[in-house]
């Protein structure tokens, strides 16, 4: 932990920018979609005591309906930090590269920082792979999604070799609003498959160790024994946490060191900020990102 605070602090001092801010009065903490709003915020109502307890400032939460909530807040600088997908970093980046600094990345707890994108549907719909859902009903959860509708948005039709637009393989695709929505969409047969995320550790009856197939299953939303699983896509590398750029260096450090600590010193607080089971954090950088950034810069022409 020592090493990996000094990394952090080197790494933030590197980082600082000249027009950062002196003081704050007060420290924002945005959430992604990806469940229900209420759930969203009790997960993480313990970061925002810790949050409030360090910084000597009042912290709030905030749960938009949809990514672009969060985005929008970040390069608007009405929330200070947030755990984006990689395709949301990629959003924020090209609107504004400026804007925010990746600073901690999710480990899972085999020490990898990669997740799936899990194309899944309901066992007695008789699917099994993607070839049967030809002329199917399939669910996207959200456009600012990485895992939810970048990548299988890229990697489907590259298996299929057909477009995603409705009625050219896929009966008809639609967005659900998250990963949530599309596994009740699935499990209701609103959708006969979907796409979601998660770490692909673990067993699948469980929900994988991490993710929002787990978060599902600790809800009681979703019996995994009732879903199977049709499709999954390459490795995906897991999104940053990230800090507005903008913000006093005094305030960037506590909060990475507060992330970075969290498993350690707080499991269950952990276990509802990563969304499940996971080693912890460790840095990351900009770097990381530059694939999906040329992803999303490519969907974009």
């Amino acid at each position: 932990m020592t090493r990996l605070l000094a990394a952090l602090v080197a790494t933030s001092a590197l980082a600082a920018p000249a027009f950062a801010q002196d003081k704050i009065d007060e420290f924002r903490i945005g959430i992604l979609g990806g469940e229900n709003a209420q759930d969203r915020l009790n997960s993480y109502e313990c970061l925002r005591v810790k949050s409030e307890d360090l910084l000597g400032v009042p912290t709030k939460l905030f749960a938009p309906a949809d990514y672009d909530g969060v985005i929008q807040g970040l390069l608007g600088g009405t929330i200070d930090m947030a755990w984006l997908g990689a395709s949301g970093y990629a959003k924020v980046y090209l609107e504004d590269p400026t804007a925010v600094e990746p600073v901690l990345v999710k480990v899972n707890t085999d020490g990898s920082y990669g997740y799936y994108a899990i194309g899944f549907a309901r066992k007695d719909s008789g699917i099994a792979s993607l070839d049967d859902m030809q002329g199917k009903k399939f669910g996207f959860g959200d456009p600012n999604s990485t895992s939810g509708y970048l990548i299988p948005s890229i990697e489907i039709p590259a298996e299929t070799g057909h477009s995603m637009q409705s009625g050219d393989f896929f009966g008809e695709v639609v967005f659900t609003g998250g990963h949530e929505q599309t596994i009740v969409a699935v499990n209701n047969g609103d959708v006969d498959a979907g796409v979601t995320w998660a770490d692909g550790q673990g067993n699948w009856e469980d929900g994988y160790n991490s993710g929002a197939l787990r978060k599902a299953v600790d809800a009681g939303i979703v019996d995994m024994n009732d879903m199977v699983e049709i499709w999954r896509s390459k490795q995906i590398p897991e999104g940053p946490f990230v800090l507005r750029t903008a913000l006093p260096e005094d305030a960037k450090l506590k909060m990475t060191a507060l992330v970075a600590s969290l498993a350690s010193m707080d499991p269950d607080c952990s276990y509802g900020v990563l969304a499940g089971e996971a080693k912890g954090v460790m840095p990351i950088t900009h770097d990381a990102y530059l694939s999906i950034i040329e992803a999303r810069k490519a969907q974009s022409n």
